[in-house]
């Protein structure tokens, strides 16, 4: 598996990424239409523009403190700009000078890279990768007040599908339509 996709839906301006917070962060994101007071400033935050890897990580809205999941459409602009501008969590000897100069890099990036196998309904892996992007400092606080466009709790719509799929029905025409946005091979 070495093919690094990014699929998602977007449009001309901007790109949607998912989050899973527990319901005090995520009502207050979705009422001021950003993060509030309840957000974590001095974590990274990871931002995740494939559902069903955001599904695999929040367990369908399961996990402790994931319950609620959003669906945030951001500049796509930023999101280039995080793209272009991550530090890959994995030192990878083909891409970095060397392993030192790389921990240096991980040590002052406010912007990580990570691939991770993209998933299927159940948590499968598949034969490519999706990314996410950890964001602190700076690069957080340009997500929070510059960056994000709108805000929607889609939990309950999790929740239905999470049902579904319990139930052995077909979801596949009611998950989002995410398209390939760009193909990376690092």
């Amino acid at each position: 598996m070495n093919k690094n996709e990014i699929r998602a839906v977007y449009t001309q301006d901007t790109i949607r990424v998912y989050q899973a917070y527990n319901k005090m962060i995520a009502d207050e994101a979705v009422s001021g239409g950003t993060f509030g007071s309840h957000f974590k400033w001095d974590r990274m935050t990871w931002i995740k523009p494939s559902f069903l890897w955001m599904m695999y990580r929040c367990g369908w809205g399961t996990k402790e403190k994931q319950e609620c999941v959003l669906a945030i459409d951001m500049k796509r602009e930023a999101f280039d700009y995080l793209v272009k501008n991550a530090v890959l969590s994995t030192y990878q000897e083909q891409i970095h000078m060397d392993y030192q100069e790389w921990k240096e890099q991980i040590r002052r990036s406010e912007i990580r890279c990570q691939w991770d196998p993209e998933r299927d309904i159940f948590g499968n892996p598949l034969e490519y990768r999706t990314i996410q992007l950890g964001l602190r400092e700076k690069a957080v606080r340009k997500y929070v007040e510059e960056w994000i466009i709108h805000i929607t709790d889609i939990s309950d719509y999790v929740c239905e599908l999470k049902d579904m799929i319990a139930k052995k029905e077909d979801v596949s025409a009611l998950l989002p339509a995410e398209v390939q946005y760009k193909e990376y091979y690092v």
